[in-house]
């Protein structure tokens, strides 16, 4: 692993011109603090806190780590991230950046100021540019669950638009030709995804889809009650939803049960899983799903072996999500229901 003296005698330079360009110093040009972090990143130079070298990982979030919309997915990501890294013997630290980076900053000067060797990438973006911005630095890292086109970004993410697509055809062979979608107001990759996969499924068996059939929200549980109520209350409204997110899925499931509608008898609905939440809702429900606590895992065994001098430093993986029929969705029904003033429940005969 480089040092500080060995990267100034590549560079040029002096011991103390590079602790000040890995600091981001004003003192230091531009031209300057660009070589020094180019010959940090590619000798692989490790921050180091007093003596002792770091061994962490940097689980970095443009700005806060929890946030309602995330549901399950961060425990059961993190939970394989810790598993991957204790392989190896690393530690993971969070990382907002927002807060915490300085104005005029690298990301590599941030993460050398922090400890960090490596970083896993959080981006909740439509497009991920920070990922972009810090692979296109050279320092080590890898963007999880969404994917970009640049070829300088590493990512592990899962394909979800096949299975959204068998999620809806599953409710057209149960009948159901009024079929609307709950969709995540972010639109990153992955929930893009998703609405595609309902747009193919229905245009493939020449079903209507109005616009109004597609409704966004946050994809917290408030979200989905008022995507839910939203639906409902259309003159015609549909026979069954696919929300895209597990956290709007619960809220709708708990406005049903708010307003005595009956899920599957008088409303299907299928949902998304990052984790186990369908098996803790009532009725459990039917679900496209990702394996979070998988993805972490693999996120971290590549990124510590990268590290470590033991892998190729280029991954671009998509995992397969899977079907998983519970007890949500059944025969479309002979009249739909419609919700009048917000809480009233009328049922059509």
């Amino acid at each position: 692993m480089a040092s500080v003296r060995k990267i100034a005698s590549e560079v040029g330079v002096s011991v103390a011109t590079v602790s000040r360009a890995l600091n981001n110093h004003p003192d230091v040009s531009e031209a300057t603090r660009k070589k020094v972090l180019q010959a940090a990143n590619r000798s692989g130079y490790v921050p180091s806190v007093g003596r002792r070298p770091t061994n962490v990982i940097g689980l970095v979030y443009p700005d806060d780590p929890v946030r309602p919309d995330f549901g399950d997915f961060e425990s059961a990501m993190l939970q394989g991230l810790l598993q991957g890294t204790n392989e190896r013997r690393f530690d993971v630290t969070f990382l907002n950046l927002h807060r915490d980076k300085t104005e005029g900053e690298t990301y590599t000067q941030f993460f050398h100021r922090k400890g960090i060797r490596g970083a896993i990438l959080r981006a909740l973006e439509a497009k991920p540019t920070i990922a972009e911005e810090i692979s296109g630095e050279g320092f080590p890292c890898l963007l999880i669950a969404d994917r970009s086109p640049d070829p300088r970004v590493n990512f592990i993410a899962c394909e979800s638009r096949t299975t959204s697509e068998h999620a809806v055809e599953h409710l057209i062979q149960l009948g159901h030709k009024r079929i609307a979608v709950g969709v995540h107001v972010d639109q990153d990759s992955d929930h893009a995804d998703r609405e595609a996969g309902y747009v193919a499924a229905m245009d493939k068996h020449g079903l209507d889809r109005p616009e109004a059939y597609t409704v966004r929200a946050l994809a917290s549980p408030e979200g989905g009650q008022m995507m839910l109520n939203r639906l409902l209350e259309m003159p015609e409204p549909p026979t069954a939803i696919y929300f895209t997110d597990p956290m709007s899925t619960v809220g709708a499931l708990h406005r049903c049960l708010q307003l005595g509608i009956h899920v599957p008898r008088e409303l299907s609905i299928v949902g998304f899983d990052d984790s186990d939440v369908r098996f803790r809702t009532f009725p459990t429900f039917t679900a496209v799903c990702q394996d979070a606590h998988q993805l972490g895992i693999e996120a971290s065994r590549w990124l510590t072996r990268v590290l470590s001098g033991d892998a190729h430093k280029v991954c671009r993986e998509m995992h397969s999500t899977t079907f998983s029929v519970h007890d949500s969705t059944g025969l479309a029904p002979l009249a739909a229901v419609r919700l009048k003033n917000g809480r009233e429940v009328v049922r059509e005969v």
